[in-house]
């Protein structure tokens, strides 16, 4: 059996008609997505490339940092199949339906969050795509996309000052730049990767994909650079260099480095957030600031 080799043939196959207006739906949400974004002051995206990083852990708590500082602060979690931003911030409960839109539950620090575990029914509830399962790997691609590009448009973020997307993870490089055009006038995304050489020689990709995308580069967290002795408050190093080498070969600010630490690990499966006088919460207070500081000079 041939190949399908583009959406039109397989639209075809499906014998499609544009019944339900689709590409009036997509104008109309481009157009409310501009509405709601244009209530945001700043809009960052959150990625990797690689899995296992600590994506979705930095995320969180780089909008925690945010909103400790006295920020309006928005998470959107945009991993369809596998939210864990709501279980990190020990979030609970579903969206408010009005008719202005989706209000999203408020989280730490007066945090609105956005995310599909609040559509499952379950914890355990996985993400059941509906549709012609022949063809699963284009037409669940673009009904993530539509997903998406509905949460953009329908969901009543307000004013807010920073709205951070937690992008999916691991090595679907096509996914950033399309959800980050989705968002107009991005500020830029925030990297995060790990001191491993497997790890930087998957981001170095990632970060060339997106430049060549023109998604702006806001720097780079290296994170687990090292391991907090519970003892002394330390940090042992856990790999053998760092990621200053990626920085500077791509002309990269590196925000700083985050060590891996059991209360951490805790604090986010448990979703409680760790105590601002905690030495990591501190790391990423610092961050916060280098990286507000930086857009306000850029703004200004």
């Amino acid at each position: 059996m041939p190949v399908e080799k583009d959406l039109k043939s397989i639209l075809k196959k499906l014998e499609y008609r544009d019944d339900a207006q689709v590409q009036k739906q997509i104008v109309d949400n481009s157009l409310q997505v501009r509405i709601r974004m244009g209530q945001v002051k700043r809009k960052i995206v959150i990625m990797s490339g690689k899995g296992g990083v600590g994506k979705s852990m930095t995320t969180a708590n780089l909008a925690l940092a945010f909103a400790r500082a006295g920020h309006k602060v928005g998470v959107l979690d945009v991993d369809l199949n596998g939210p864990c931003i709501p279980k990190m911030l020990g979030v609970h409960g579903k969206f408010e339906i009005t008719a202005d839109g989706a209000v999203p539950p408020i989280g730490p620090y007066g945090m609105k969050i956005a995310s599909m575990e609040f559509f499952l029914k379950q914890e355990d509830t996985p993400v059941q795509w509906k549709g012609p399962m022949e063809l699963s790997p284009v037409w669940l691609g673009l009904m993530e996309m539509n997903v998406i590009r509905e949460f953009f448009a329908d969901i009543v973020w307000g004013d807010i000052d920073y709205l951070f997307t937690d992008l999916p993870p691991g090595a679907a490089a096509d996914k950033p730049p399309v959800i980050a055009g989705f968002i107009p006038e991005l500020d830029g995304a925030v990297v995060v990767a790990t001191p491993s050489e497997v790890t930087k020689a998957v981001v170095r990709k990632s970060i060339h994909y997106a430049r060549s995308a023109g998604i702006p580069m806001l720097g780079l967290i290296e994170n687990m650079s090292g391991s907090l002795c519970p003892e002394c408050g330390t940090a042992v190093p856990m790999y053998e260099g760092g990621c200053a080498d990626l920085c500077e070969e791509m002309d990269l600010p590196l925000l700083g480095k985050v060590p891996f630490d059991r209360d951490l690990a805790k604090a986010c499966d448990r979703g409680v957030p760790l105590l601002e006088e905690h030495p990591i919460a501190k790391y990423f207070d610092e961050i916060a600031l280098h990286l507000h500081e930086f857009l306000e000079s850029k703004k200004n």
